[in-house]
This record gives structure tokens, C-alpha cells and sequence, in this order.
């Protein structure tokens, strides 16, 4: 009998040979290079994931259940989480069909049709979103030493001592020297939410407690809540769940790419319920009055200062997880076709040591310049979370899936009409969001929240 042949298979099978014959390609390639990247295993790729779920920005759930109210609250952390997990499989199977791909910056040139203008234009947004995770970082690195030490230094100060910190632990090359730390600094983040939620539900009352003003926990948003309020709310949710930007990253750095969707799904998982599990408790126990973010600030003196100093390795972890990836990205483009790329030459660690002492002094600046915790997440959630978290994605499910095939039954145009919504809804995000986060950033400052820019005014909690 004739041998009958799937087109659909035979398609799928020559594009997953021709994608491990590449990678195959790019490790034989390093063999023997001093600096080796395609050496991360999928459970380093796992605690590189958790590390960048697993901080302090969890902290923010409780205020944005606060505002949302706690059934609306807990819908959108799961609506959210479920988006990013579907979208991040979508990251993942473009970069399999694309295995040139080293970074986000490489998927926006394809979306743009080869361009140098989306190549360049990613290249901007990814490196301005990297920087200003760095400067939350110096923020809170402030904030955690003005707490601890009860304010024994100028704010400014603890600021550059987190950023020169924070350098240091930025300069291994690979990310694979990382996935270590990645784990240590989830584990102590996940100790510190932990006892966060313990501590809110053992302690008497909450800080700042006013007697016989009980803490009102609702249901749904309570009369009154502004636009502005909600949509802070939800982007600073949105922040914490997303984190594409990443992943073609990490995804660049496996020895086995196809591993990727078992450390995607075993993060996931663990976010949704930590996430859920933080923002209704600690909502419940400290209630509307006196919830802050991050919610460190609404426990007892002694409780705020043991859980928060769990939280110092992912700080510094963190923030410098986000300037190694920017360097790397940096550094690649630099030296693309010289030796110093793959050698411990004096001018390879020079140029990488520069490169990360320049995102370190931008992320101070940042710091200085915004120096509140939930406008900070809010400001970035908006830029940068819309094109990162939903429109380039629905964007890279248009390429994957020709345009003959889009509405070929109910569930692939189900699917379509979805992903065409996530590049509107990313739109969306970037001018509903900012207007917002300004918005907010203003009536902050108004407030007197905390200060005026580059202030050595105390921002403990």
C-alpha cells in the first residue's frame, strides 16, 4: 500500500528538527569557549522563573484587594495569571520556531517584518523597563534600610548603598551563575510573605490602629472608588504577574528549550495560589483603613522588621537579575563578532562591568525621582506591561498561525478574536494606565507622601 503522508506532521516534525539542529548548532559552537550560555538545565530555568515572581511586589496584592474589594480582587489575580501563562506558551513556541532569537529585541524586529525600526524600538522599551525594575529596587533596598535601622541614614544614601550593592551581584555573565541565588532568594521571599501573613492575623491590631475603629474588609469596591484608584489597583496586579520580557531570555540559555513549559507551569501554579492566598489574608486581617503597600508597613514594629529582612536577598537578587539580562543584551550587540564575547579578556569584563554600572546609576536617578512604591509599580505596569504582557503576544500568535488557518473552527477563532483583544487591550493599558499612574504620581506628591525628588526624607514603613 501506498505510504500516506501528513502534511501537518511532516510540517511540524522538519520544524522541530530544523529548531534542535540550530541550538545543537549554538552549543557545539561554545564547546570550549571560556563563557558558555546554552547551559541552563529547566529547573534552573524554574528558580530563574520563581525569582522573578516570587518579590516584594507581592506585597502590593493586599492594598490592590483593598481597592478592588476581595471577589473582583482574587477574579482578576487568576484572570490575569491565566492570560500570562497562555501567552507565555506562545513566547515559547515562537522562540522554538525561531531559535535565533536571544532576546525580546530579536522577537520585535520579526514582528515588525524584519525591520531595524521594531528591532530598535523593542531595544528601547526593553532596556527602560529593565532599568526601572532596577530603580524599584534601590527604592525598596531604602525603604527596607530606613526600617531596619530606623531611619539612621539620609534616604539617599541607603538608595546608593543598595545600587553599588546590588552592581556587585550583577556581574557574573551567565545566567546560569545566577539560578542559585534565584532559589535562595525565592525561598527567603516566600519565608518573608509568609510570615507577613502570619504576623498580620497573631498581631493585636494593626499599625496605626485607631481604638474602636475595626478594619473593614469588603467584598466588592466600596462606594466611591475612583477610576484612578481601580486601575492602580490593577495594574499593580498586573506587574507582579507579568514577565514575558524574560523569557525568550531564559528560553536562549537552556540546553533544552522543549523543557521550558514544565518550569512555566510549576511557577504558575505556585504564584496564583501564594499571590491569592497573601492578598486575601492579609486584606482580611488588616482591612481598608490600614492596609499599605507594600503590607509590611501594616504590621506591629517588630513584626514588619523580621518578615521585611527576609526580603533583602530578593531585592538585591532581583534588580540584579534585570541589569544582568540588560547587559547581556548590551554586551551581545557590542562584541557580536569578537572573541572577547566568549573570553575573560580585560576588555570583555571591562565593557561588562560599565555597562552595568550605567543601568545601576539610571536606576538610582529613577528612584530618586519617583519615590513611591505602588506609583512605581503602577508607572511600570502601564509603560511596559501592555506591549510586553499582551500586545507583542497576540502579534506572535498572528505569525504562527497563517491567516488560513485563523478561523478554521470555533476554537482557533475563539482564539484569534482573543488575540487580536490582547494587542487592543495592551494599547489600552499603555494610555489608560499611564494617564493614571501620573495622575496618581501627582496626587502623591500633592500629599506629601513621602517627600520632594532626591529627598532625605525617610520613606521606612
Amino acid at each position: 500500500m501506498e505510504d500516506i503522508k501528513n502534511p501537518k506532521i511532516d510540517q511540524a516534525s522538519s520544524d522541530e528538527e530544523s529548531s534542535i539542529y540550530s541550538i545543537s548548532d549554538q552549543i557545539a559552537k561554545e564547546s570550549g569557549k571560556e563563557i558558555q550560555y546554552r547551559t541552563c538545565s529547566w529547573q534552573k530555568t524554574a528558580a530563574l522563573l520563581f525569582s522573578e515572581y516570587i518579590c516584594l511586589a507581592i506585597l502590593s496584592f493586599p492594598w490592590s484587594y483593598s481597592v478592588l474589594g476581595l471577589v473582583p480582587g482574587v477574579l482578576v489575580t487568576i484572570a490575569v495569571a491565566g492570560t500570562v501563562q497562555y501567552t507565555s506558551l506562545i513566547v515559547w513556541r515562537f522562540c522554538m520556531k525561531h531559535p535565533e532569537v536571544r532576546d525580546v529585541c530579536d522577537i520585535g524586529r520579526i514582528l515588525f517584518g524584519g525591520s531595524e525600526w521594531g528591532y530598535n524600538f523593542t531595544a528601547v522599551m526593553f532596556i527602560l523597563n529593565n532599568t526601572f525594575i532596577q530603580g524599584l529596587h534601590c527604592l525598596v533596598g531604602a525603604k527596607l534600610l530606613n526600617t531596619l535601622s530606623n531611619s539612621a541614614l539620609c534616604t539617599i544614601g541607603f538608595s546608593a548603598i543598595t545600587a553599588v550593592i546590588c552592581f556587585v551581584m550583577s556581574l557574573p555573565r551567565t545566567l546560569n551563575q545566577l539560578g542559585g541565588l534565584g532559589v535562595f532568594s525565592a525561598v527567603t521571599m516566600g519565608i518573608a510573605v509568609l510570615l507577613a501573613i502570619i504576623f498580620s492575623g497573631i498581631q493585636s491590631e494593626p499599625f496605626g490602629y485607631i481604638d474602636g475603629e475595626f478594619p473593614i474588609v469588603t467584598k466588592f469596591p466600596v462606594a466611591g472608588t475612583t477610576f484612578v484608584a481601580g486601575m492602580s489597583a490593577f495594574l499593580n496586579i498586573s506587574y507582579t504577574l507579568i514577565g514575558q520580557i524574560t523569557i525568550p531570555s531564559f528560553i536562549a540559555e537552556m540546553r533544552e528549550p522543549r523543557d521550558f513549559p514544565k518550569a512555566l507551569w510549576a511557577v504558575t501554579i505556585c504564584e496564583v495560589v501564594v499571590f491569592t492566598l497573601c492578598g486575601s489574608i492579609m486584606y482580611h486581617y488588616v482591612g481598608n483603613q490600614y492596609i499599605t503597600s507594600p503590607a509590611f508597613g501594616s504590621l506591629q514594629p517588630l513584626y514588619k522588621k523580621i518578615a521585611f529582612s527576609f526580603a533583602i536577598p530578593t531585592i538585591v537578587y532581583l534588580g540584579s537579575l534585570y541589569s544582568s539580562v540588560t547587559a547581556r543584551f548590551i554586551f551581545f550587540r557590542l562584541f557580536r563578532n569578537s572573541e572577547h564575547r566568549n573570553s575573560n579578556s580585560i576588555v570583555a569584563w571591562s565593557a561588562w562591568a560599565g555597562i552595568i554600572a550605567v543601568t545601576w546609576v539610571f536606576a538610582f536617578l529613577l528612584a530618586e525621582i519617583i519615590p513611591f512604591f505602588s506609583d512605581f509599580l503602577s508607572l511600570m505596569s502601564s509603560l511596559f506591561d501592555g506591549f510586553f504582557g499582551f500586545t507583542y503576544w497576540g502579534m506572535a500568535y498572528l505569525i504562527l498561525v497563517p491567516a488560513s488557518k485563523r478561523w478554521s473552527g470555533p476554537w482557533r477563532s475563539f482564539e484569534t478574536l482573543v488575540n487580536y483583544f490582547f494587542i487592543l487591550f495592551g494599547m489600552f493599558m499603555l494610555v489608560a494606565g499611564t494617564y493614571v499612574s501620573i495622575q496618581s504620581i501627582i496626587d502623591s506628591y500633592n500629599a506629601d507622601a513621602v517627600g520632594t525628588v532626591f529627598s532625605c526624607a525617610s520613606n521606612a514603613i
